[in-house]
């Protein structure tokens, strides 16, 4: 076994994972605030695995009430390694129908209430973006989906709204010209942070509707998105027992440096650094603070 640990972030209808063994909910301490939820921590076939549910059990927290840095600080304080994100999104193509499930490559950010980063005064940092989602962790998806009876569509853009409503039609529209395949709530600035804190992540997003601008089907409702999303969760949950061990069998450096961004990312002279912030990116930063 490597030294590797699988994080699963559960997004609407996936609030547990199938297969799991010695099962401990607890609580980890950020010193961004309180996580989402207490953390479901156990093995899958011998693989270390940290499961949160995004939204909290029982899907108490919009999306705008997340707290995205604490979440993904307290993965990284459990030795997480590789985060699978899933997230119920809705279409923005033809050839998107619900019940597909699309591995994106690209991000657009169009959230404005979140922190979006670990760094700040007293402690600049700029990591790239440029390639959010790591290729190896999306190669084992792509490979684990078959295995699990999903044909899974790999690449498209998704398009991360603030919510809560759902989009009008103008701005579905104009998502589509800019050429999203989905829409959704919840990636961002997930993904970010996630690299900030030098963790491999990838997304499987969950197909539930066309947004608004299908004409052949009616606007978008929760009833409708909670019955597909039924059918979706079953479908995660033997993505997820398919894909963690191809992800534990991985030892080595990430091949696309998702594990080093932070080498160059730090503006901040060293004398400069603000004590106190240090502080609270120990974990999230340590390895190259420490350096």
């Amino acid at each position: 076994m490597t030294g590797r640990i699988v994080g699963i972030i559960g997004g609407s209808g996936l609030y547990q994972i199938d297969g799991l063994v010695d099962v401990e909910w607890r609580r980890v301490d950020s010193p961004f605030g309180p996580t989402s939820d207490e953390f479901c921590c156990g093995t899958l076939d011998g693989q270390p695995v940290v499961f949160l549910p995004r939204h909290g059990r029982g899907h108490v927290l919009p999306p705008s009430a997340i707290n995205f840095r604490a979440n993904i600080d307290a993965l990284k304080r459990c030795g997480v390694t590789d985060i699978i994100s899933l997230s119920a999104v809705g279409s923005l193509r033809e050839d998107l129908a619900p019940g597909d499930f699309v591995l994106v490559d690209q991000f657009i950010d169009r959230t404005f209430a979140r922190e979006k980063s670990f760094f700040g005064p007293g402690c600049v940092g700029h990591v790239s973006m440029a390639h959010p989602v790591c290729g190896r962790v999306g190669d084992a998806l792509a490979a684990a989906a078959p295995r699990a009876g999903i044909a899974i569509k790999r690449g498209g853009t998704y398009l991360v709204m603030e919510g809560m409503q759902f989009s009008t039609l103008a701005e579905s529209e104009l998502y589509r010209r800019w050429n999203c395949a989905v829409i959704g709530m919840t990636n961002m600035p997930e993904a970010k942070l996630a690299r900030e804190a030098e963790m491999c992540y990838a997304t499987v997003a969950m197909v539930t509707d066309y947004d608004c601008w299908h004409p052949g089907h009616e606007a978008v409702t929760v009833d409708m998105i909670v019955g597909v999303l039924n059918a979706n969760a079953a479908q995660a949950r033997a993505l997820v027992r398919a894909v963690v061990p191809l992800l534990g069998r991985h030892d080595g450096p990430c091949r696309q440096g998702c594990d080093r961004a932070l080498e160059t990312a730090l503006i901040t002279a060293p004398e400069a650094r603000d004590p106190q912030l240090l502080a609270k990116l120990d974990a999230v930063a340590g390895r190259v603070l420490r350096g």
